[in-house]
């Protein structure tokens, strides 16, 4: 049930403000988060940092929640937070405003019991997480190639602090 009241939500938001005209330019970089989010998906299915929990019906997963997410909801957030980025000083703020709607949004979701954090992951992770992920959203609109650069590097942190070794995946 409450995925079904946030693909409403985002579909409504994708209504009223997605520039649908200008969507080609968003596209590489929602491919992007795509690719980044089922990559982690896939690579860490067994010692994951947070997974999705469904409470209303017993076929809901982690997985069909998260190709929600990674499908509809995400793409609808990128488009809506590069068309309306800021320039100038206004950036930090609009950065942070985003930051803040994600991280709120996850410990809402976390305090109903949907949102389950597993290795060492917590809300602050996520708050940096959520930091590092708009940014390098951003970063991949107007610098794609510096930004897959700087994504193996974010990648080899993540790994170091809160994944075993690639030898004990699956």
């Amino acid at each position: 049930m409450y995925l079904l009241f946030v693909v409403l939500v985002y579909i409504l938001f994708a209504i009223y403000f997605v520039d649908w005209k200008n969507w080609r330019s968003y596209y590489p970089t929602v491919q992007y988060f795509i690719i980044c989010n089922l990559l982690y998906n896939f690579i860490f299915y067994n010692h994951s940092l947070w997974r999705y929990k469904a409470v209303t019906v017993a076929w809901l997963n982690h997985t069909l929640i998260d190709l929600t997410f990674s499908f509809l909801i995400v793409p609808v957030v990128i488009m809506i937070f590069l068309r309306y980025y800021s320039k100038g000083k206004k950036q930090f703020l609009y950065l942070a405003i985003w930051i803040a709607y994600f991280t709120a949004i996850e410990y809402l979701f976390y305090k109903k019991g949907l949102f389950i954090y597993e290795n060492d992951w917590n809300i602050y992770w996520s708050a940096v997480f959520n930091a590092i992920l708009f940014t390098m959203v951003r970063i991949h609109y107007k610098h794609p190639l510096m930004a897959l650069l700087l994504s193996i590097f974010i990648i080899g942190i993540l790994l170091f602090f809160f994944h075993p070794s690639l030898a004990e995946l699956k």
